[in-house]
């Protein structure tokens, strides 16, 4: 994987991903299935819970019937946005379970669910589609290769986020499809969005194959090393991060740059100043990130430092 996004090597790593997901359901006996239909997020996650059962020895027939009745009623993965669907209401389920409680002004539990996408809503989806394809076409070809669903999400809890256990969805809460109070278009964030979230995604799926830290790589005796504890600051999240989370913002935030380097440059872009004031925040953000992972630039792998590299040359930064 390269900070600079390119649709082949998305491809790459996609057919490698779906090999590992064949070679899970072909040892609890559930072969065989289309591999188009594997790329979809709700037959990732059935074959995530095959790895599970398969961890308490072979699989009961009728664990295999169950499993192998719901990869029957997955359908082909078909790019663009997704209605809410059993996997994707236990993949927001996950994701707060996985973050603090909060109240709103008004002292109730704030929360997040899937929501359905309003005509509205799927115009300026088009709209940031069509923005990220003149603005920058190599993201938007990977985008489109990475991403299969785009989920919205309502609720104050959660901004957005992805879910290896769904690989292929993204979850992107609805406020990112406004514009913002400094006057950033709505179409403007959402590309944003998708850059972001896809990175997530492209990053996740390159792991699985060659990873970018140390403490992921499985050692000789097939146990990973002792980092993943460590916990550092970051540019996005209030709460310490494991390194992991640490090293995907680094490659959010350096792709975050890079299109709003090549939005700055598009003489027709609405709300210029926004969009220049947001550059330089991101900049900001991208430098912050580069420079805490190159002080534990001793725990990344040599794939791990080359894109730790990419970042830094990508923000104008040292690494």
């Amino acid at each position: 994987m390269h900070v600079e996004p390119d649709a082949q090597e998305a491809v790459a790593d996609r057919t490698r991903l779906l090999e590992r997901m064949h070679g899970v359901l072909d040892r609890a006996e559930l072969m065989p299935f289309s591999r188009d239909v594997l790329r979809h997020p709700a037959a990732v996650e059935i074959v995530h819970a095959a790895q599970r059962a398969l961890r308490s020895g072979q699989l009961a027939p009728h664990q295999r019937r169950a499993l192998a009745d719901r990869l029957d009623r997955v359908p082909r993965p078909a790019f663009g946005p997704a209605a809410p669907q059993d996997h994707l209401l236990r993949s927001v389920a996950r994701a707060l379970r996985s973050i603090p409680p909060q109240e709103g002004m008004d002292g109730q539990p704030v929360t997040a669910e899937v929501a359905a996408w309003r005509e509205p809503e799927r115009e300026v989806l088009a709209e940031a589609l069509d923005l990220l394809t003149r603005a920058w076409p190599e993201s938007a070809a990977e985008v489109g290769q990475t991403v299969v669903e785009i989920a919205l999400l309502a609720g104050d809890a959660i901004d957005g986020f992805t879910d290896f256990t769904v690989h292929g969805a993204v979850l992107i809460n609805r406020r990112r499809l406004a514009a913002s109070s400094a006057g950033l278009p709505g179409p403007v964030r959402l590309a944003e969005a998708l850059v972001h979230e896809g990175a997530h995604t492209r990053c996740n799926a390159a792991a699985a194959a060659e990873p970018f830290l140390l403490a992921d790589r499985p050692a000789a005796s097939g146990v990973s090393g002792g980092s993943a504890e460590v916990l550092v600051a970051t540019p996005l999240r209030a709460d310490p991060r494991p390194l992991t989370g640490l090293f995907q913002q680094a490659v959010v935030l350096a792709r975050s740059v890079l299109l709003y380097r090549r939005l700055v440059g598009l003489t027709s872009a609405v709300g210029a100043p926004a969009v220049g004031a947001r550059y330089e925040s991101l900049v900001n953000s991208a430098h912050q990130a580069v420079d805490t992972l190159s002080g534990h630039a001793r725990m990344l792998t040599e794939r791990g430092h080359q894109v730790l590299t990419e970042c830094a040359i990508a923000v104008g930064s040292t690494a």
